[in-house]
């Protein structure tokens, strides 16, 4: 006769082994969520940032360009998605990879020489953060490390140690408009190293790389046989006088996925459509990777079906005139402030080539009031009310990063009032040493 401890096979609440009921609810979390750190909530959410209520507040820290509502998607961008409210045809679950004539769409819009793309190529992810989390958790295990830019997207880091896979930070050189330094690099690779992020154009530091650099970049990965996650969600987005380069449209050898969306470029990231383009080399990515993004797209069942299905028109119908109008006014706005803050003493603003950001150095010595960048950013909002991103977010101390999508006249006003706050603390050389 089977035990009174059991019924039907299961312990029953009598049973010997029972464990001691707890004296209240502990539910712990994943060690998934315990890895899963931001380092700009981080450090945002311990500074004081408490505004002169004397002066209006002027953000120059959030990478939203809706945010001041001088920026908006055209016309022809919000009437493909009423159509297709009005249609009623995209209120159902797409293929968790997306619908497949947007992925048609994306890869007749992204095909170049020498990099041609189908729609098989093509998978959706919720924002261009998702096709990086997507690019990330197929090509890299716990364990194994990837290799992201210093100063660089904080996003890298959360995605990959939420993961157990471990940021190696290559340098990016300021003197050099913020060029990949390929030797440090290189000295980060080990037998656990399972691929290269490529951000380009760049943020924080707006800069572009030119065809050669990336050549470079992509002889060093052929030679150590590691593929690229190219995050390329400002693709185009540069000053004139400049050109962008597909990373993918620059080598036959390397395999690229390269991460893109709607986002920045169109004015609209809270709407939350990327995607990975695949460029499979020599069908590097054949036998695991495509049926890996596949099974992870899974995961969350495609993004958002309405967006997806407006994007064939997106692209087709976007006229020209309103990309040059947007990175004309972004780099206006970079003129200004390169040339206004260039004047300050104590603090050296590298001048971008494109995307919406800019990088400025702090010579914290002549600040000595200050220990660190986050101190005098948390200072500059308290006296001034502008908020600026301490660069140590981005792993890269004694900078700061603005945002140049806002208003002309709010550009003015924050050299202005940056140009006050500095003149108040700097210290010349002499007197910071106490030679009086």
């Amino acid at each position: 006769m089977a035990s009174s401890s059991y019924v039907n096979g299961n312990r029953n609440c009598h049973g010997d082994n029972l464990q001691v009921k707890r004296a209240k609810w502990v539910v712990p979390s994943s060690q998934m969520a315990k890895n899963t750190h931001n380092p700009i909530r981080q450090i945002v959410d311990n500074m004081k940032i408490e505004p002169n209520p004397e002066k209006k507040m002027i953000a120059l820290s959030i990478g939203d360009p809706t945010v001041f509502g001088n920026l908006e998607p055209p016309h022809e961008v919000e009437e493909a998605v009423i159509d297709c409210i009005h249609s009623k045809k995209s209120n159902g679950y797409a293929p968790s990879i997306g619908y497949e004539t947007a992925r048609a769409a994306i890869a007749k819009y992204y095909t170049r020489p020498g990099a041609p793309l189908e729609a098989k190529d093509v998978i959706f992810g919720s924002g261009c953060s998702g096709a990086l989390d997507l690019c990330i958790s197929v090509l890299a295990n716990p364990g194994q490390n990837i290799l992201v830019p210093r100063p660089g997207f904080s996003l890298y880091k959360t995605l990959a140690e939420s993961i157990g896979v471990e940021i190696r930070h290559y340098n990016l050189l300021p003197e050099r408009c913020w060029e990949i330094d390929l030797d440090h690099l290189q000295s980060l690779v080990n037998e656990n190293t399972a691929a290269i992020v490529v951000n380009n154009p760049s943020n924080p530091c707006g800069s572009v790389f030119t065809k050669e650099h990336i050549q470079d970049i992509l002889q060093v990965a052929e030679r150590l046989r590691l593929p690229i996650v190219a995050d390329e969600i400002y693709a185009d987005m540069v000053f004139s006088g400049h050109s962008f380069h597909f990373m993918a449209s620059l080598t036959t050898e390397v395999p690229i996925l390269s991460c893109g969306g709607l986002a920045k470029r169109y004015i609209v990231p809270g709407w939350r459509v990327g995607w990975v383009l695949i460029h499979d080399r020599h069908g590097a990515f054949e036998a695991e990777v495509r049926s890996g993004l596949l099974r992870l797209s899974q995961r969350i069942l495609g993004p958002n079906t309405l967006i997806q299905a407006a994007v064939p028109r997106i692209l087709e119908n976007t006229p020209q005139s309103f990309y040059q109008e947007t990175m004309a006014l972004v780099q206006r706005n970079a003129e200004l402030f390169f040339n206004g803050v260039s004047k300050i003493p104590g603090l050296s603003p590298i001048m971008p080539c494109g995307a919406m950001y800019m990088m400025v150095g702090i010579d914290i010595d002549k600040f000595p009031a200050f220990s660190s960048d986050v101190e005098f950013t948390q200072h500059l909002v308290s006296e001034q009310s502008v908020f600026c991103l301490p660069a140590s977010c981005f792993q890269y101390p004694n900078f700061f990063r603005v945002v140049l999508t806002l208003p002309e006249e709010m550009v003015s006003e924050a050299c202005e009032r940056i140009q006050e706050f500095c003149t108040q603390h700097y210290m010349a050389e002499s007197k910071a040493n106490g030679a009086f």
